[in-house]
């Protein structure tokens, strides 16, 4: 094993084995690489824990994190509300987002996400033209009033919103998990390495489940 890795595999066992102080309360002993938001509460009955994942769709990590989520899942079936969040920074376009945001309605929000990054990730296509999210539409099996309600800016203010809420949780890379409330850990706290931020957020809730 490399100089390097040896170092992180160490660093990384510290972390596991010591628990980061908590300033939220009544929290539970935790283990992992994360920070607590400032000004946001720790939420957790002991029985379910809501994971928010802040993305892009122009983010590589974020394509590659993909592939992690149903690892995360697995683990604690039924335990997990995971809910996602598309942002956009600099020139990316908000309209990745606003086609999301309509297929959810639709119940085709994960069949969008897949799509929209293998559009831009595998077919090297455009994911800011309305005419690409249009067929993306049509390739997860949503219809005209889709296209209709994209191009009238139906959510525009909703992707505002969710920027807004980015900022609020001073989200500054995507993707960027909320574990629990107030619980964040990101891959730069991980070596930008998409494993270990998966093994990070699965060390995180097992210790808030204590398995």
């Amino acid at each position: 094993m490399r100089a390097k890795n040896v170092c992180l595999f160490l660093i990384m066992l510290y972390f596991a084995l010591v628990p980061f102080p908590s300033q939220a309360g009544d929290v539970p002993k935790i283990v992992g690489v994360y920070t607590e938001v400032p000004g946001q509460e720790f939420v957790f009955d002991g029985k379910s824990v809501e994971i928010v994942e802040f993305l892009s769709f122009y983010c590589s990590h974020c394509y590659q994190f993909e592939k992690a989520v149903p690892v995360v899942k697995g683990n604690f079936p039924k335990k997990i509300t995971w809910k996602t969040v598309p942002i956009y920074w600099g020139k990316g376009s908000p309209k990745p987002g606003e086609a999301y945001f309509l297929a959810v309605e639709e119940g085709k929000g994960e069949q969008m996400k897949k799509a929209i990054f293998e559009a831009l990730f595998l077919e090297g296509k455009d994911i800011g033209q309305i005419e690409v999210l249009e067929e993306i539409g049509v390739k997860v099996g949503l219809g005209f009033d889709f296209s209709k309600r994209l191009r009238a800016g139906e959510k525009a203010a909703e992707a505002k919103e969710k920027l807004e809420l980015a900022n609020k949780y001073s989200i500054n890379e995507t993707p960027s998990l909320i574990i629990a409330g107030n619980l964040m850990t990101s891959p730069g706290m991980l070596n930008n390495n998409m494993d270990l931020l998966r093994d990070n957020a699965i060390l995180i809730l097992k210790s808030l489940f204590n398995k």
